[in-house]
């Protein structure tokens, strides 16, 4: 059958439309809409409607509004959806109202109830002559302009905000306050951090009189590496080291030139590091023999973590030196790992120490 309404587009307007089609920066609707013209084009592949409309998985009555607005009002009305015929209304609710609905959602909820609902808001702003009417989908579309929600909670993990006297921090400089300089049992803090390295793509021009130096915006990726930061700040010393990787085998082998190189007089070593799953003695293990994993576990101290906060309650009761391992830490089982067992603990080991 015959289509009442003939498509038959111009060279321009073919162009034009494929154009739209192919460089994909358009809503998704004016691109379907784009596509159905050109399917339907009487000069071009003269698809029936049926045709369209299940190629492109749109109903009959899309395809031939198309084609109506394209015969009666020109290309653009016909790539851009028709206009409401009853526009929505707006919002009962002035800038006053909703900021006292807001101020309502975020109340304490009525007795008998766990929480503010939708429903139970619509009811209170009537009860409270805010509005006459009000519907719990008014109420939903005026929270979810300020991204409010009475039933949504967010759950995790979250610290009170606290003073400086009252909050000891976990920073390494909590730590300092906590433990006076031994270089006997020196306090490193170590981390690793993965960088990209970069290089230039074109040369840099050197300065000139009444000109800085400039280097190209440009530039492209030369690989990845890892930086490996030990730093002792009761002695002013750090050290740097860049390894390609950060393996278990990357860190025991750092640990070992800590150990051996820069620190062969020490008594054992107390660390400030995080939870990776390689910050652990079982490291050791994996990278060197069990002769030297053990003598290097035995010379490794307490490995504090900040997050854990441990030395606090040393601060609170004047005691100087802190816990040796934190039940639960990555080296609360270091005792078994000291002898060659890593991955047991040693309870009452620990109890013995900590006493």
């Amino acid at each position: 059958m015959a289509e009442k309404y003939v498509v038959r587009l111009t060279a321009e307007e073919r162009e034009e439309l494929t154009a739209l089609t192919s460089k994909g920066q358009a809503p998704a609707a004016k691109i379907r809409h784009a596509q159905v013209l050109l399917k339907a084009d009487a000069d071009g592949p003269n698809w029936p409607d049926a045709r369209i409309a299940d190629a492109f998985s749109i109903h009959l009555n899309t395809v031939a509004g198309i084609r109506k607005r394209w015969v009666c009002q020109g290309l653009e009305a016909a790539l851009n959806r028709p206009p409401q015929a009853h526009p929505s209304r707006g919002s009962k609710l002035d800038g006053a109202g909703e900021a006292r609905l807001l101020a309502l959602s975020c109340s304490e909820p009525p007795p008998g109830q766990a929480r503010w609902s939708l429903r139970l808001l619509a009811d209170r702003v009537v009860e409270l002559g805010i509005v006459e009417r009000f519907s719990h989908e008014s109420v939903r579309r005026v929270l979810k302009k300020t991204n409010s929600s009475p039933i949504c909670v967010s759950r995790g993990s979250f610290r009170p905000s606290r003073t400086a006297s009252s909050w000891p921090g976990w920073k390494i400089y909590s730590i300092l306050n906590c433990l006076p300089p031994d270089r006997r049992v020196p306090l490193i803090g170590r981390d690793e951090q993965p960088v990209q390295l970069i290089q230039e793509t074109r040369s840099p021009l050197p300065a000139l009189p009444g000109h800085p130096p400039r280097m190209d915006y440009e530039y492209e990726r030369n690989g990845t590496a890892t930086v490996f930061l030990f730093t002792e700040p009761l002695q002013g010393h750090r050290q740097v080291h860049v390894r390609e990787r950060r393996t278990a085998t990357d860190w025991a082998e750092e640990i070992q030139h800590l150990l051996e190189v820069e620190y062969p007089e020490a008594d054992r070593i107390r660390r400030v590091c995080d939870h990776l799953n390689t910050h652990k003695l079982g490291s050791l293990h994996e990278a060197f023999p069990p002769d030297t994993a053990r003598r290097l576990a035995q010379r490794l101290g307490d490995s504090l973590h900040p997050q854990a906060r441990p030395w606090a309650q040393y601060r609170r009761t004047g005691t100087q030196r802190p816990h040796p391992a934190m039940p639960g830490s990555s080296d609360s089982q270091s005792g078994d790992l000291a002898s060659g067992n890593p991955g047991v603990g040693n309870p009452a080991q620990h109890r013995a120490e900590a006493g």
